[in-house]
């Protein structure tokens, strides 16, 4: 099978076929592109989408990455930056194992091509001049040999002629014999051209043509062995990365698996667990008490001559509304926290007074450490005088030495709070017998916006993220209600249980066993108001014992 024994004659045909053949490998290469650039788009996309949904530094997103749900899907990002990296490989290595070495043996290709049918067309040029040749010289031959034919047939006519000169019949003689000589030379270089066009023809089609179709069907055959073998690297570029694709997924399905609900559970609780115990049962306010006072005085005698009332955590007055949550709502409102977390619940500040203390020993040591690298580098100095003033690096050891004592203070300030924190926190059996209100009477170093801030009057958990029109309602009722208030009558006495020291705005500071005036009694927010000569204010009802005066409008009988 030849194409040069086989297509002898086909030569324009095996032309226009080898140009298809360069066209088909010139558009695998430009799938091949744009099959990478494919690839280097969705890497990109899936980068972007990674990145996208990366946690924020510094945010709150972050702190949400400690639940294990939130870790497996970071764990998936981070897989999908990988498996995005794939795809990038995937994307280089076609780009330098096909295109680019495509592209270079197409140039090559061309210029084979090229050569091979410009030799196939020097070859044509030359049996075509030999043709022409051929065929000048046949028709001379022709031509002469007519004219010896005329010239012989004159020289008869003249010779048979009578009247004819000898001399004219002499010259027509000699012209016959010209003429013949002519036809002789012309035959014999028609017979020489035939013979030396035969030669090269046989040789264009059996030897010249047959070379060059040969090399021109090697030429093809190797441009179809290599678009094959550019289809395998094809396949084998996206098999190579299969496995570590697969590892990638692995790892996605290794993070689900990791995916704890018991422990996510547990994290929900550490994160908003308050400290403080569910409120009690309500009171009983006996508003017939006026119409049975006249019948029965004992049910009235026993409710004053009872111990320390039960813990009330009664829902929500009607009547006046929390009198501390203006200033502290408005300036938790403003972004004013305290230093101290004081108005954050027990469990939840602790926790932020220790992070706050790990963090300023972290910045202690790393102080320590800086001033040991100073005192290295100044004792050097010291040896070696040539290296440097001993006496420049003093100034730098005073500032950072001033800020250890800085940092330590402050340490040493956020670890009494925290140790006051965890040594007041109350222990369980405590915390049956306490309401959340007590909170605040725990905690006498703390300066302004305590738990209250943060809790309503009847002990459930107030967010900081309240409206602004709440804080305005708020604020106007509080001013209508203690605004100009005529003084309240007393309306019993109460005997201080426990030592209660007020640092918040409309609380009042009492001592165990002091006694004190009431009044007005406990509305079901955890509250007694009460009065020291001129002095009035609010203590946590858990804190007094209160007697009733039977007389006083509004008493309640404890039930």
């Amino acid at each position: 099978m030849s194409w040069g024994i086989e297509l002898w004659d086909q030569f324009d045909n095996l032309e226009k076929h080898t140009q298809w053949g360069i066209d088909i490998l010139e558009k695998y290469i430009k799938f091949v592109k744009e099959r990478t650039e494919i690839e280097l788009s969705y890497a990109k996309q899936l980068r972007n989408l990674a990145k996208k949904y990366q946690p924020k530094k510094n945010s709150k997103e972050e702190e949400e990455y400690r639940y294990t749900a939130c870790k497996a899907f970071l764990s998936t990002l981070n897989e999908m930056n990988d498996y995005a990296g794939q795809h990038e490989v995937i994307s280089e290595n076609m780009t330098s194992h096909i295109t680019v070495e495509l592209a270079r043996y197409v140039q090559e290709l061309k210029q084979e091509r090229k050569s091979y049918f410009h030799d196939g067309r020097k070859a044509q040029q030359h049996i075509e001049i030999c043709w022409k040749q051929l065929e000048s010289s046949k028709r001379r031959f022709e031509r002469d040999c007519k004219e010896a034919d005329r010239a012989q047939q004159y020289f008869e006519k003249m010779d048979a002629d009578i009247n004819v000169t000898k001399a004219d019949v002499e010259k027509a003689r000699q012209q016959a014999q010209v003429r013949h000589q002519m036809a002789e030379d012309s035959r014999a270089d028609y017979l020489s051209i035939l013979q030396k066009f035969n030669h090269e023809q046989h040789e264009y089609y059996h030897t010249h043509i047959p070379n060059i179709f040969q090399k021109i069907q090697e030429m093809e055959e190797r441009r179809i062995l290599r678009i094959g073998e550019s289809m395998k690297t094809y396949a084998e570029v996206d098999r190579q990365v299969i496995p570590i694709i697969g590892k990638c997924l692995d790892e996605i399905v290794k993070a689900a698996e990791s995916i704890d609900q018991k422990n996510d559970s547990q994290l929900v609780i550490e994160a908003y667990k308050s400290g403080f115990e569910p409120p009690g049962d309500i009171e009983f306010e006996d508003y017939t008490q006026p119409m049975k006072r006249t019948v029965s005085d004992n049910s009235l005698s026993n409710s004053r001559g009872e111990g320390k009332p039960e813990l009330k955590f009664g829902g929500k007055s009607k009547g006046k509304l929390w009198p501390f949550i203006k200033k502290n709502k408005l300036s938790l409102k403003l972004g004013a926290a305290p230093e101290d977390f004081s108005n954050l619940p027990p469990e939840q500040r602790r926790k932020k007074l220790q992070q706050k203390v790990d963090e300023l020993n972290k910045e202690i040591q790393k102080e320590m450490d800086q001033r040991d690298a100073i005192t290295k580098m100044k004792d050097v100095y010291l040896k070696n005088p040539q290296m440097g003033d001993p006496a420049s690096l003093d100034h730098k050891l005073t500032e950072v030495s001033q800020n250890i004592d800085k940092l330590r203070l402050e340490a040493q300030k956020f670890e009494a709070w925290l140790a006051e924190v965890e040594g007041r926190l109350p222990a369980r059996s405590d915390q049956a017998r306490r309401q959340s209100g007590m909170y605040e009477a725990q905690n006498p170093t703390t300066v302004n916006n305590c738990a209250q801030d943060r809790e309503s009057p009847d002990g459930s958990y107030t967010e900081e993220q309240s409206q602004e029109s709440e804080v305005k309602v708020l604020a106007t009722d509080f001013d209508d209600e203690f605004d100009d208030e005529e003084p309240l009558p007393a309306i019993g006495t109460c005997k201080a249980l426990y030592t209660f020291e007020g640092q918040n705005e409309g609380t009042i500071s009492v001592v165990e066993g002091e006694t004190l005036y009431v009044i007005e009694e406990d509305k079901g927010d955890g509250w007694t108001r009460i009065r020291r000569n001129e002095e009035e204010g609010y203590v946590p009802t858990s804190y007094v014992e209160v007697y009733l005066d039977k007389n006083a409008k509004g008493a309640k009988t404890y039930i």
